[in-house]
């Protein structure tokens, strides 16, 4: 891969939320422009090779730094790596952003309600599109679903309600809904899918998965992507094809 491709930028803090979880923010260059819900591709040297893995993007698309939340993977030979970062540290960062995953691939059907669906670190898109103002003027209701193991693994919750209050003032239909799916006490416990085949998620949320009025997108777990689609096109949603369908995935791997 050629070296030419990137930037080489510094981080800027390191936040860790569980052993295996953490996020950190890095120097922004003039040209990286991106819409919300892309993902950038970062680079890190590991024996003289350069190392590179897609990243959505946590930040708004106005922020002068940019944010990502990464997860640890045993022997991984990135996040291995990349679990050690240091303020100060050097990452490469490709000069442009990729990605389809953006509320403007959606003509129909038109705008009402937006359905967010995550699990782990697949809720940084949806963090992306919430810090902007033009996804609170679109739709009507939005639901932030974040599904995790435990409740130590619940990150960016002090953040999410903090955006709420900010870019979605006066809105009266967001609903942030966790999914803790190891604790049987929790309110919502089982996995996504399940809960949207025996109506739960829309009796927490008090809205109706409609394929005439719903946009969903999810991003996380490969297998969970696929079981949620499914479960979703079982309820007469379709995938978003050329502008038109419910729908929306992105594909990292």
């Amino acid at each position: 891969m050629s070296i030419e491709k990137f930037s080489v930028e510094k981080v800027l803090s390191v936040h860790r939320w569980t052993n295996t979880l953490f996020s950190f923010t890095m120097t922004r260059p003039a040209h990286f422009k991106f819409t919300a819900g892309q993902f950038a591709r970062i680079g890190l040297k590991v024996a003289d090779d350069l190392v590179v893995r897609a990243y959505s993007v946590v930040s708004s698309p106005f922020d002068e730094t940019l944010e990502f939340f990464s997860i640890v993977v045993p022997e991984g030979a990135f996040t291995s790596n990349l679990q050690h970062l240091q303020v100060g540290d050097e990452l490469y960062l490709e000069k442009v952003p990729y990605g389809f995953l953006t509320l403007t691939r959606y003509q129909l059907p038109l705008p009402q309600d937006l359905w967010l669906l995550a699990t782990g670190t697949g809720l940084a898109p949806f963090i992306s599109m919430l810090q902007d103002f033009e996804t609170w003027q679109k739709y009507q209701f939005i639901t932030l679903v974040y599904s995790v193991r435990s409740a130590a693994e619940l990150a960016y919750v002090e953040r999410i309600q903090e955006i709420a209050a900010t870019f979605g003032e006066g809105h009266t239909g967001f609903k942030f809904v966790p999914i803790i799916t190891r604790d049987p006490q929790a309110a919502l416990h089982d996995r996504l899918p399940i809960l949207i085949e025996n109506g739960e998620l829309e009796k927490a949320v008090g809205l109706t998965l409609n394929p005439a009025t719903t946009h969903v997108m999810l991003c996380g777990n490969p297998q969970m992507v696929d079981d949620t689609k499914d479960a979703l096109k079982a309820r007469g949603l379709t995938m978003n094809r050329r502008g038109e369908g419910n729908i929306a995935v992105e594909n990292y791997w």
